[in-house]
């Protein structure tokens, strides 16, 4: 049940010379050495300024039945965020109105214009150099390959960079914030379906990308997990797979269903991730997290992402999912509380952005403090 946004239903886009011009048309600026990085990208679970969101579904892309509750499912989840950390939502103009009525006065609202919901995947990934200060990377959101529309949300990471008055730091470098997970000290987890895509950067090595990240990111060790590409928009997100609870640790998804396309894939993951070691040398503690066997059936669908992986971490607390499948819900609280002592773990009903693909940690940029 960990199915998510298939690109066959959404706003293709012809290719075309597009990925020519990408990536690696001029080389990747690979001038620092993992040791030598002026930045280092914080674990989600470091204190927090603020998180960004993004009032984003259309109709074009959402349909008229899912629009009106995805809105309120990315109201549920900022108003949620923002009683413990301010929640600053990107919005178009002309959508301001419902957007201020639905998420009410917690959340602060920003105009801009934007394609989608996905700030994972728009947004910056912020930062820290070496002083403490905060800056953001932008990594050429190309509409997961060129498959939805994303002139708007092409610009969404340098907008957010200048709004906070941060260094924006570029490269040739294409990826998505879902794709990538840290733990803070120079370990990452990344599928090689979404980032080593020739969608994204053709003919990139992992050597180059290792490289690349260090000198973005500060990481120093990357596991590589295998994933799957073309049976979801994302080619087969990172956070849909694992994450990091604390250096150390990882709470992984499991698919049960032998019918799924995540069944066999996740098994694999679990055999990778139980024989790695993080960069400082140890053993990853894995803590495998199953997903429900049944969802509520109003908005079920084959795009339907029905995981328990893509909760996020805000301060002093968790947001995650439910899906009505009280044993699953249960389990999935219980470890969580286990993961994540002294913060509160608030479950929500997303059925609407879970029938679209994506979950609570796809809607959410976390910007540190």
């Amino acid at each position: 049940m960990m199915k998510r946004r298939n690109f066959l239903k959404r706003s293709l886009l012809v290719s075309g010379g597009a990925l020519a011009t990408g990536a690696f048309a001029n080389g990747l600026n690979t001038t620092a050495l993992a040791q030598d990085s002026a930045w280092t990208m914080p674990d989600e679970g470091a204190t927090h300024a603020a998180t960004w969101m993004a009032f984003g579904p259309s109709a074009d892309v959402w349909g008229r039945k899912l629009l009106p509750v995805a809105r309120e499912n990315l109201a549920s989840i900022a108003k949620a965020i923002a009683a413990h950390e301010p929640v600053k939502m990107l919005v178009r103009e002309e959508e301001y109105d419902i957007a201020a009525r639905l998420c009410g006065p917690s959340v602060t609202l920003v105009v801009q214009p934007i394609d989608d919901l996905w700030m994972r995947d728009t947004g910056p990934v912020f930062v820290k150099n070496q002083a403490a200060q905060v800056d953001a990377v932008g990594f050429n959101f190309n509409g997961w390959g060129d498959k939805q529309e994303h002139d708007d949300d092409a610009e969404v990471a340098g907008f957010i960079a200048k709004t906070v008055k941060t260094e924006f730091i570029e490269t040739n470098l294409v990826l998505e914030g879902g794709g990538i997970e840290v733990d803070g000290e120079g370990t990452a987890i990344i599928t090689e379906s979404c980032v080593l895509n020739a969608n994204r950067n053709p003919g990139l090595s992992k050597a180059e990308c290792e490289k690349e990240l260090s000198r973005l990111l500060g990481i120093r060790k990357v596991i590589w997990l295998p994933g799957i590409a073309g049976m979801d928009i994302t080619d087969g997100h990172t956070d849909f797979y694992a994450r990091f609870a604390t250096p150390g640790v990882v709470v992984a998804g499991l698919d049960m269903d032998p019918e799924s396309y995540d069944h066999a894939v996740t098994k694999r993951h679990l055999d990778i991730l139980r024989q790695s070691t993080d960069v400082n040398g140890r053993k990853l503690d894995v803590v495998v997290m199953q997903g429900p066997s049944a969802v509520r059936r109003k908005y079920e669908n084959k795009e339907f992402a029905a995981g328990y992986i893509n909760f996020y971490v805000c301060n002093g607390a968790v947001i995650a999912p439910e899906f009505g499948d009280r044993t699953a819900d249960n389990n999935a609280l219980d470890i969580l509380r286990d993961l994540f002592p002294g913060r509160e773990i608030i479950q929500l009903n997303i059925d609407g952005i879970a029938a679209g693909g994506g979950g609570i940690h796809c809607t959410t940029q976390q910007q540190p403090a």
